[in-house]
């Protein structure tokens, strides 16, 4: 009888145990997947402050690329809840690196991003009614809180690690790390890209950020089996492993608005134009993260000659509705809450009211004048006679 009941409370603990794994795991893709929408309308938001106010194009295009990625999380969150709750544990890894990792790129891209706007409008950008230094300040303790950015990387790596390690075996990678199945390929190709066009192809373009992000993978392993203590490697290649996982999210980003690239897409002209934000998104990155792509022998420097030559090209092309692509979202002035984004334009009569709203300028002597400062300069003043 006491044996029956022992194993009663065991099957009730791994009953309780399947649950509590159930609600964590599905409670942080469901966070993960919020926090990608908020990076996605904060980048919208800085941006506007930016191009309504100065009439500029942003060489930010990462807000519309964030709402695609936030559209596929939310189908990922779908099915694994469906997974979890027929216990089918199988996908948890692979959803953790793309939630956690996803989490961390975006909102490190959004930060950035809005202090970049905020220097691009020069001293305006400084000033409170700009909205851009409380958009900042609220901003970034994103890249903190539901996980530290660089811990949430490292947690990333951990997978691919393993990943990598499985190779060659009866295990075959799923999901956004399938790519890592074709490592034979992957690991010896060469990109074909022979001019700037060339790079206008997105297989061309996968296949370099799926190079590029595997060969990096499969590098950090090769140096982690050099220490007989897999800790104290993490700990010495963390920034190696950093970059790692940043590839791998990366890649995700690209693979999904090209996926979004090849369905329906309603509206006239509207595919052309996430096309090109597609490309500037994608050789944006490969500009910034050059080194990763010659030094892993993806490309040469030639080829990335002729990816930088098709962004300035792809920037003359979309700079014409860079302001409709933003605007589209139909934020309202008061959403914004900034001098410098507003619909009608009139920048400078708004910042001159907001002005005379400072404290300061309620007087036209401040306070203080009449007590201090002007005796002390009728005091000079006398001196200076004498």
């Amino acid at each position: 009888m006491e044996h029956s009941n022992t194993m009663d409370m065991e099957s009730y603990d791994l009953i309780i145990l399947v649950y509590l794994r159930q609600l964590i795991y599905g409670t942080m893709v469901l966070f993960d997947r919020t926090l990608v929408y908020d990076a996605s309308r904060c980048s919208v938001k800085s941006s506007l402050h930016l191009l309504l106010g100065r009439r500029q194009l942003v060489i930010r295009m990462d807000r519309e690329i964030h709402r695609i990625v936030g559209d596929w999380l939310k189908w990922l969150y779908r099915d694994v809840t469906e997974r979890l709750q027929a216990n089918d544990f199988s996908t948890l890894p692979e959803v953790h690196a793309c939630t956690a990792g996803l989490k961390s790129l975006t909102t490190s891209v959004t930060a950035d991003g809005i202090e970049e706007c905020r220097k691009l409008c020069g001293g305006h950008g400084y000033l409170c009614s700009s909205g851009l230094p409380e958009l900042f300040a609220v901003y970034v303790p994103a890249c903190t809180y539901e996980g530290d950015n660089v811990v949430l990387l490292l947690q990333v790596a951990r997978i691919l690690m393993k990943t990598v390690a499985q190779l060659g075996s009866a295990k075959q990678p799923v999901g956004t790390m399938a790519y890592m199945g074709r490592a034979e390929h992957l690991m010896q190709c060469r990109c074909s890209v022979q001019n700037a066009e060339d790079w206008s192809n997105p297989s061309v373009v996968m296949e370099a950020f799926e190079a590029r992000s595997l060969r990096m993978s499969v590098a950090c392993a090769k140096s982690l089996s050099k220490f007989s203590n897999t800790e104290e490697g993490f700990l010495d290649l963390s920034a190696d492993l950093a970059g790692a996982a940043v590839a791998h999210c990366q890649l995700i980003v690209v693979s999904k608005f090209i996926e979004k690239l090849q369905q329906e897409i309603p509206g006239n002209g509207v595919k052309q134009q996430l096309r090109a934000l597609c490309g500037i998104y994608a050789l944006s990155n490969l500009r910034k993260h050059l080194g990763d792509f010659l030094s892993t022998g993806c490309i040469t420097p030639k080829q990335a000659s002729h990816a930088n030559d098709l962004l300035r090209s792809l920037f003359s092309q979309i700079r014409p509705n860079a302001i409709a692509l933003v605007d589209a979202f139909g934020y309202t002035d008061h959403f914004l809450g900034s001098a410098l984004g507003r619909y009608d334009g009139n920048v400078y009569p708004k910042l001159y009211e907001e002005a005379w709203k400072d404290p300061l300028n309620e007087t036209v002597v401040l306070d203080g004048y009449q007590e201090y400062i002007r005796p002390m300069l009728k005091q000079q003043l006398r001196t200076s006679r004498l």
